[in-house]
């Protein structure tokens, strides 16, 4: 019998102060463990690649501890159960996993989520790592328990067009509301207001934060109610500047500093608009919200069979291409939610 192998990235190099590099993961191939009783061997089929991955890269304290150098760099997966120790799982189920960068993952049964192929409804495998997976979930929860968008208010989702930004701006615009998206290129702009329906579409590139709020404040002349945050910088600024009272504000990502490591991200303080404005910024987090997924997969399978929620995702082909996809992904090239087609 072939030996079985496993082609993996480990992280090489932390890339503090700069951009990620290809350098800063390291190819290795290893033959795959045999199972110990309670363990499955997990075939990845695709690969989700998320800005949060920059994060575990720094040695800087956060919510969740670093990936360690030398170690398969993190990451969620579909994939199918190819051997089985564990009387809950056999040989051809499909399940989520935090398995990482790899092609193969011996895995403790009880660290595999079982997906009922029901739950597709017929949309592709890959749906359960986006709109059906954390992304959309993010963009579900925040908006239900910070953003509370209303009808007739103005949201701006800053990444719009990306794996969250989609999802949310698609859910407050079914709310009523009017949704300004800022996204980084001409063809992503056509895209959330043709395709997505959005109300106006910004790009940022080349604007600073005054530049940018005075653009803003043109199409929302009364304020902005509720702002997803994705990315943070520039965008932040240009949006703090133009809130509307009791304006809520959603911290999800800040993808614009990522690059800076552990350094302060310096700007201007927003306190006495937060003030003036009684408006409301939180942080948010989607791993607190476990509890409530099966509330979330359900609403969301149902908006999707029934044509209210749509989804792009650029697919990248092979576990080499990981790397580059993910430099992409960061670099704001992809054009919807990035994956890695890793297995068929």
């Amino acid at each position: 019998m072939t030996e079985l192998r496993n082609k993996r990235f480990l992280l090489a190099q932390r890339p503090d102060g700069r951009n990620v590099e290809e350098s800063d993961f390291r190819l290795d191939v290893a033959s795959v463990p045999a199972l110990e009783d309670g363990q499955v061997l997990a075939r990845t089929l695709f690969l989700s690649l998320d800005p949060y991955m920059r994060g575990r890269m720094s040695a800087a304290r956060s919510y969740a501890p670093p990936t360690e150098l030398g170690a398969v760099m993190l990451g969620e997966v579909v994939a199918e159960i190819t051997e089985s120790r564990a009387p809950d799982l056999k040989p051809g189920d499909i399940v989520l996993a935090y398995s990482g960068w790899q092609e193969y993952a011996a895995l403790p049964a009880k660290a595999c989520e079982k997906i009922d192929p029901a739950l597709l409804g017929g949309f592709p495998l890959s749906y359960l790592l986006g709109v059906l997976g954390m992304p959309g979930a993010t963009a579900y929860f925040a908006l239900d328990t910070i953003g509370k968008p209303k009808a007739g208010e103005t949201v701006l989702i800053s990444a719009a067009s990306g794996a969250v930004g989609q999802v949310a701006g698609q859910m407050a615009k079914r709310a009523g509301c009017k949704i300004i998206a800022t996204v980084g290129a001409a063809d992503k702009a056509d895209y959330v207001t043709r395709d997505l329906g959005f109300d106006i579409a910004i790009d940022y590139k080349g604007k600073d934060a005054k530049t940018l709020g005075a653009e803003l404040a043109q199409h929302a002349p009364k304020g902005i109610d509720v702002f997803f945050d994705n990315v943070g910088g520039v965008t932040h600024d240009a949006v703090m500047r133009n809130l509307a009272l009791n304006a809520r504000i959603i911290i999800c990502g800040a993808i614009s500093a990522y690059a800076s490591g552990d350094k302060p991200d310096v700007g201007p303080r927003w306190n006495r608009q937060l003030l003036v404005k009684r408006a409301i910024m939180q942080g948010f987090l989607v791993s607190d919200h476990r509890a409530r997924w099966g509330e979330f997969r359900s609403a969301m399978a149902g908006w999707l069979k029934a044509g209210k929620i749509r989804y792009r995702e650029d697919i990248a082909e092979g576990i080499e291409a990981t790397p580059r996809a993910f430099i992409g992904l960061l670099a704001g090239a992809n054009r919807g939610k990035m994956l890695v087609r890793v297995g068929s």
